[in-house]
């Protein structure tokens, strides 16, 4: 017992000097921080600019304090991340309008704009997805993966915050999609369930490699796939249909499905 105690002092002692936010902290900072965008997120309105305005100026106040411990993990000083940060809210607001656009066209089920916004858990892990990936972009440690996680754990959906999505992203369903950290996918791109954009095996060397898939513009991907390597290209406009294990690109306007003798049918260019 005494040599467990030892081990755990010294492990104390470490998290003391690398002090991080807490993980409930950090979830309301997201929550808040979509809401503002979003009213219908949370149902709570301000319907005045000068009270949005005031809420805009308390996130940035509240994303400086969470990042204010961290200080020596840090690039730049708090204030000044927090200011860039909140400099990208045009950004990541127009990128989720076009999301909820997206989710919303695309699912016959969506009634209206509303609907997807305050229940889809698509649309719910893409804009933790969006802001996480504006705080990677600025270099912030733990905090966009904390993000990500917070909605991996309430939609089943893993999307890392380094992964590069483009607008009009449409995910349906979405319980056990995993999107690895250097995936690429293009706009128009529309995931099922259980979709997997992840790595071949590689060593902990190639960390830093091209290790996910790049999805073109304009690609379906149907429930179950797994597509796997930093090399494979999904060519635009191509459809991958459910349960395709593919580790090699494809043409655009490909189509690539399960014949029902468990045999892979591939049609190129079928445009």
């Amino acid at each position: 017992m005494q040599q467990l105690l030892e081990e755990l002092r010294r492990r104390h002692q470490l998290a003391a000097a690398t002090a991080y936010p807490t993980t409930s902290a950090v979830n309301d900072f997201a929550n808040n921080f979509i809401n503002w965008l979003f009213p219908e997120y949370t149902g709570k309105v301000m319907a005045d600019i000068v009270l949005l305005e005031e809420y805009a100026n308390g996130l940035q106040s509240e994303l400086q304090q969470l990042l204010a411990p961290m200080q020596q993990q840090l690039p730049a000083a708090a204030e000044a991340l927090s200011r860039q940060f909140m400099e990208q809210a045009e950004v990541i607001y127009d990128a989720l309008k076009k999301d909820a656009e997206a989710i919303y066209k695309g699912d016959p089920a969506a009634t209206c704009m509303y609907e997807v916004i305050r229940a889809y858990p698509g649309f719910y892990a893409i804009a933790f997805y969006r802001i996480a990936h504006a705080l990677h972009q600025l270099k912030i440690p733990l905090l966009p993966r904390m993000i990500t996680e917070r909605a991996h754990s309430c939609t089943g959906i893993d999307i890392h915050p380094a992964a590069v999505i483009a607008p009009y992203f449409c995910i349906d369903h979405g319980t056990g999609i995993v999107i690895g950290e250097t995936t690429i996918i293009g706009s128009n791109v529309k995931l099922y369930q259980g979709v997997t954009l992840g790595a071949l095996s590689v060593d902990k060397d190639m960390a830093r490699s091209k290790r996910h898939p790049t999805i073109e513009d304009n690609v379906i991907i149907y429930a179950g796939a797994t597509i796997l390597g930093g090399d494979t290209v999904v060519g635009h406009h191509s459809i991958i249909g459910g349960n395709v294990w593919l580790i090699k690109s494809t043409a655009p306007f490909s189509r690539i499905y399960y014949r029902a003798d468990g045999s892979i049918s591939v049609v190129e260019n079928s445009y």
